[in-house]
């Protein structure tokens, strides 16, 4: 591998807490054919601990570290790694390599020379500032969804994937699945005529996460200051610091932004927008339980598109699949489905789509999944970032649509459900997907008359500028950013 230039300083003491800061010029890599990809894992306490076995996977690649601020969690996946184990028949497995390096610290990782590129499956919350300094720091990354916690930071990302030359591809896998590509490709020829909307589906059921009475303990082997990184460092106030995050806004962003990030970005992709929508309202809540959770478990989000909506559902209650028209078509729990002038494309899963007539007659089908870390590895050798199935820039779009729904949430108020109907009642589309969200609460018990549903505010957005517009927009474009905790900070200037 051949390093032609990095400049780089610290500032601050040698302490645990001091920061990494990359100059504007970052230095370039060269990868030849027949040179090993050596890839650090950053944060594998969930989904990372996919990204680990997909490295070991890919042909040409080198997994040299790995990083986690859970002190239990490294020396734990460091032990799998290098430590011989033995099957269920007593067999002895011996170890997937002989070393590998560990770090708490991610800036310390990212000033080793001998890492060439990043996967990352941290906290939402970590995701586009560890984008940033890899790229500033000269690093490939592979980033999990969403790529951001606010609008502002994902376009930051962004910026530095483009500046310094970075190959950044976003976890949405579905975009290296054949059958999704090929499937998506032949509606957007127009096979079922004109896309007259396009709707996602985040139907997973999830539990109350508790509530305690006073801020909890923090496990002994997390570095605390590490974890919260940008976000404020604030007392535990939940029970568990793992997973729950997604459910508090300091550091998730709800189901939305969880798994419906997948599902917004498959809906975006069929309709074939490159920018975020000029208008999005939000009805939504949490219902069902009291808990210590903040966001949304049950919302419906309308992107107003100029030639198609958007809307999309989640669910975090029971409840049964969405169908567009018969009781012989594919439901959907986790899913989009495109209705057209001539039929519906349905795509039920990562690997599945399925093509339906007027009157619900299946006529084409499509399978078929996709490596996508196979696909960054190729990118990275090409140096060619229009060779990824989800550059940056897409996963940046489809994770900002998800925030600017929870923004239209966040600022909204509590209304009865004949004021919603009357700020509604113009659209029939919001009207019947407003009706069969209430109905699924009826199922659940739960009495909207008593426990309200927040109207959210209608913004307007400038695409453009991805600055919102007109109506509380001051509130809206504050909650597009964040107040960074030092010195973790995205630098207006990347």
């Amino acid at each position: 591998m051949r390093h032609i230039t990095r400049r780089y300083f610290l500032k601050g003491s040698a302490a645990a807490s001091a920061t990494m800061l990359f100059t504007a010029q970052s230095y370039s890599q060269v990868v030849g054919a027949n040179d090993a990809i050596r890839v650090a894992v950053v944060g594998f306490g969930g989904r990372g601990g996919d990204h680990i076995s997909g490295m070991l996977e890919q042909k040409g690649v080198r997994l040299v570290a790995l990083c986690d601020a859970d002190y239990e969690v490294l020396e734990k996946g460091k032990k799998r790694l290098t430590e011989e184990s033995k099957d269920k028949d007593g067999k002895v497995i011996p170890p997937k390599l002989q070393k590998i390096d560990t770090y708490q610290d991610v800036r310390r990782l990212l000033e080793d020379k001998n890492i060439d590129a990043i996967t990352t499956a941290t906290p939402n919350h970590w995701h586009s500032l560890l984008v940033v300094w890899a790229c500033q720091a000269g690093k490939d990354v592979y980033v999990e969804k969403p790529v951001s916690h606010n609008v502002w930071e994902g376009r930051k990302a962004v910026e530095a994937a483009r500046k310094y030359n970075r190959i950044v591809q976003t976890g949405t896998q579905c975009r290296s699945s054949p059958g999704l590509i090929e499937a998506i490709k032949w509606l957007r020829e127009g096979n079922l005529g004109k896309i007259k909307l396009v709707r996602g589906t985040c139907y997973k059921p999830r539990g109350s996460i508790g509530k305690v009475d006073a801020p909890q303990p923090i496990p002994q082997n997390i570095n605390y200051d590490l974890w919260c990184g940008p976000a404020p460092m604030e007392p535990l106030k939940r029970k568990r610091l793992h997973y729950d995050w997604h459910w508090v806004w300091s550091t998730g962003n709800g189901d939305l932004g969880n798994q419906g990030i997948h599902q917004m970005d498959i809906a975006r992709w069929m309709l074939g927008y490159n920018a975020l929508s000029p208008r999005v309202l939000s009805i939504g809540g949490r219902l069902g339980y009291i808990d210590d959770g903040e966001t949304a478990n049950t919302q419906v989000i309308y992107h107003d598109y100029p030639e198609a909506p958007l809307f999309f559902e989640v669910r975090g209650l029971k409840t049964a699949p969405y169908k567009p028209l018969n009781a012989d078509m594919r439901g959907i729990g986790v899913g989009v489905v495109a209705h057209c002038e001539g039929g519906y494309l349905v795509n039920p899963s990562y690997t599945e789509c399925y093509a339906y007539d007027k009157d619900g007659k299946l006529i084409k089908e499509w399978k078929g999944g996709g490596d996508h870390y196979a696909n960054w590895i190729k990118a990275i050798r090409s140096r060619n970032h229009k060779d990824l199935n989800a550059d940056i820039l897409e996963g940046h779009l489809s994770s900002a649509l998800c925030h600017t729904g929870n923004i239209s949430h966040r600022l909204g108020e509590q209304k009865s459900p004949n004021e919603i109907l009357e700020a509604i009642k113009s659209d029939k589309e919001k009207v019947e997907t407003y009706q069969r969200m209430v109905e699924h609460l009826r199922e659940n018990k739960v009495d909207i008359d008593q426990t309200r549903l927040t109207l959210g505010v209608a913004l307007t957005m400038d695409p453009a500028t991805e600055k919102f517009t007109g109506t509380m927009a001051d509130a809206a474009n504050k909650l597009a950013t964040r107040e960074y905790r030092k010195p973790y900070v995205v630098p207006e200037n990347v």
